[in-house]
């Protein structure tokens, strides 16, 4: 695709998700089933024995730099595809640079440069027109850029204004009209733009200064109408990718596969800790016999998907299936995280404060917001949580105290006050019962979203000692479980022939028909 070169940007990941949940659940019924435990070695592998469901794999071999350099466009490709697909508000924007940083002075001063020069030349007597005529050969081939193939009356037309030729002889005799070509350009621009560019259209035809300035200020709009472009472009490809996006991501991914064939390190390493540790489980009806669960391979992708939420991108790379992901699970992640903290916050004060603050909503809502406005940002690294659980302590005992005295009730005692400060700050140690029962209770309802075809109707159900952030939860729910049916549907036979080989790998195959009759069969159903 030839949007590498672009920088990406899009509005908050909250609104971006281009499939609702029921969508997406609706596509992905073939990777989700209510009976996952039931589900035989014999029927796993022939499902998966199609060459519609399982993906080919190329043998070990040597990479060139020409052949990492081809994935790693194709990864970028697949990458941006992905978030035109997901992410109704995906758009570019102009590249700016931030200021005071060395690329933007460096980037400044070569500007300055080409245009003292230009200055100085169409000073000079007699002018010369060398820098110039690069300048209007630029500009030509941008407006013919911007042309449809069935814009041939136009095309010809600014072949014949800004004739290359033409203009070079007119320069050998002092007879060049810059200005009015300058005029011409700004007319033709203004056929082209897009709507949003009609003001700045208009300040170019009334614009005062010099001929230097002019066209300083012509190349900044034409940089906005190249974004302009572009963005139209997304816009109009968007529906083709999302009546192909399942096909187009996994052949996409697929060649990358086949020209690095450990392309799936991480995501094996992923699914192959998330089998062992449902191995290791013993049930419940049967403890003393030391039985082990013989987890389906539904049941293994719920669970690694579950370890998405809380993966440390510090210490492990996300699994490759997920990379194109991976801004909008960290987000996710964030939100997650303060909205637990929130949830924790307000169970001890309620727990600890007990009868004199029950029944208040009013109340509750303005803990809430207070809590969650103090600890945004708590995912950053430079953040100290403690010391915000400390000032979050400090201002609920205020708004406690308040709240108190104007129902006539006696204020928090010092000791009461202190012992609700020291539970809050203990909820950063990993063992506090308060926020391993939240965690517990959180990584529940996910897996029941994930579990349930319709996932849609259980998002307000949530467990017991989460009610106070059912809507975020609700919210955080939706759109992590859109993010998980769409994986499944694209990468589900990847995942498959992981699992397949993992499970099965070490015990003789069950019987299935042969791999010619498995495709047929296939074919025709």
């Amino acid at each position: 695709m030839p949007l590498n070169d672009e920088r990406p940007a899009s509005t908050s990941s909250g609104e971006d998700q281009g499939s609702d949940v029921e969508s997406s659940s609706e596509r992905c019924d073939s990777m989700t089933s209510t009976s996952d435990l039931d589900c035989s070695r014999e029927s796993f592998t022939s499902d998966c024995s199609s060459k519609h469901c399982t993906p080919s794999s190329s043998p070990p071999k040597t990479l060139t730099l020409d052949e990492v350099m081809e994935s790693a466009r194709d990864m970028s490709n697949l990458s941006i595809a992905h978030e035109i697909i997901v992410n109704r508000n995906f758009h570019l924007e102009p590249d700016t640079l931030p200021q005071g940083s060395l690329w933007k002075a460096v980037r400044d001063n070569l500007h300055k440069a080409f245009w003292d020069i230009l200055e100085s030349e169409l000073n000079d007597d007699p002018p010369e027109y060398g820098q110039a005529i690069r300048l209007l050969e630029d500009i030509r081939e941008t407006l013919l850029s911007f042309l449809n193939p069935g814009a041939n009356r136009m095309r010809t037309q600014i072949m014949e204004v800004l004739d290359m030729d033409l203009i070079r002889q007119q320069a050998d005799n002092d007879a060049v009209d810059i200005q009015g070509l300058a005029s011409y350009i700004i007319t033709t621009m203004g056929k082209i733009c897009a709507p949003v560019r009609d003001e700045e259209i208009k300040k170019l035809r009334g614009s005062s200064e010099n001929i230097v300035t002019l066209f300083r200020e012509i190349f900044r709009v034409l940089d906005l109408m190249k974004v302009d472009i572009v963005n139209f472009t997304i816009d109009n490809l968007r529906p083709v990718l999302q009546r192909q996006s399942v096909e187009y991501e996994r052949a996409k991914f697929q060649s990358i596969l086949d020209k690095t064939p450990n392309a799936l390190k991480h995501t094996t390493s992923w699914i192959k800790s998330t089998l062992e540790e449902l191995s290791a489980i013993t049930p419940k009806d049967n403890p003393g016999k030391g039985e082990q669960l013989v987890p389906g391979p539904f049941q293994v992708i719920n669970a690694a998907n579950l370890r998405i939420l809380t993966w440390d991108y510090d210490k492990s790379q996300l699994p490759e299936t997920w990379m194109t992901d991976e801004t909008r699970l960290q987000e996710i992640q964030w939100q997650l995280q303060r909205c637990q903290a929130v949830n924790e916050v307000l169970l001890i004060i309620y727990n600890t404060v007990g009868g004199p603050i029950q029944g208040l909503p009013s109340l509750s809502d303005r803990l809430k917001r207070m809590i969650s406005v103090l600890l945004d940002g708590m995912h950053r690294p430079d953040f100290n949580l403690e010391e915000a659980l400390e000032g979050v302590s400090a201002q609920i005992c205020c708004e406690l105290n308040k709240s108190l005295t104007e129902r006539n009730y006696p204020t928090l005692t010092p000791a009461l006050q202190a012992t609700l400060t020291g539970q809050i700050c203990n909820i950063t140690q990993e063992d506090n019962p308060i926020r391993t029962l939240v965690e517990d209770r959180v990584q529940q309802y996910f897996m029941a979203l994930m579990c349930d075809p319709k996932p849609q109707v259980k998002l307000e159900q949530v467990p017991a000692g989460l009610t106070a952030i059912k809507p975020e939860l609700a919210l955080i729910g939706a759109k992590f479980v859109s993010l998980v049916n769409y994986n499944k549907v694209v990468y589900g036979p990847f995942y498959a022939d992981i699992i397949r080989k993992l499970m099965f790998s070490s015990s003789p195959p069950a019987a299935s028909p042969p791999q010619d009759t498995a495709q047929d069969s296939v074919t025709s159903k």
